[in-house]
């Protein structure tokens, strides 16, 4: 069963994702991020710029299946897209259709009350499946 872990309080949800993907990177694991496409062009952004030293190899779901292959993070809107990986990241206001092949799903979840709206409806959703959640109040620490 996919282990789902809400990560809420996020104050900067981007540099949040992207402090996660490295560390998700840096275990070796390979990692879908879905959202819409205003999300997901922010965060490829971040990623190029968000650290000096680290590199997160990272592709688009508009690039060749090639370059998509090797890359360790993949950001598409279609989750479906992401079949394969071992995480996968939800930036996006609904359910991503199909999070059940993956071994785990993160939500992050931002302060303001759209964010927290629609993490409800998810957190909702996932519980009337059956499934025990995992929280993270990110105002209580941080991740290196």
């Amino acid at each position: 069963m996919t282990r789902i872990e809400f990560h809420f309080n996020a104050t900067e949800r981007l540099q949040y994702a992207c402090r996660l993907l490295r560390k998700a990177h840096t275990q070796k694991l390979r990692i879908g991020v879905v959202g819409s496409a205003q999300a997901l062009r922010q965060l490829d952004s971040a990623l190029w710029t968000f650290s000096a030293v680290d590199f997160l190899p990272h592709s688009t779901s508009s690039e060749g299946a090639d370059v998509q292959d090797v890359s360790a993070i993949l950001l598409s809107e279609d989750p479906e897209r992401c079949a394969g990986r071992d995480v996968l990241v939800n930036l996006g206001d609904e359910v991503p259709a199909g999070f059940e092949q993956f071994g785990r799903l993160i939500e992050i979840v931002a302060v303001d009350d759209h964010g927290r709206m629609t993490a409800r409806q998810r957190w909702k959703h996932y519980t009337a499946q059956g499934y025990d959640l995992v929280q993270h109040d990110l105002s209580k620490r941080s991740l290196s």
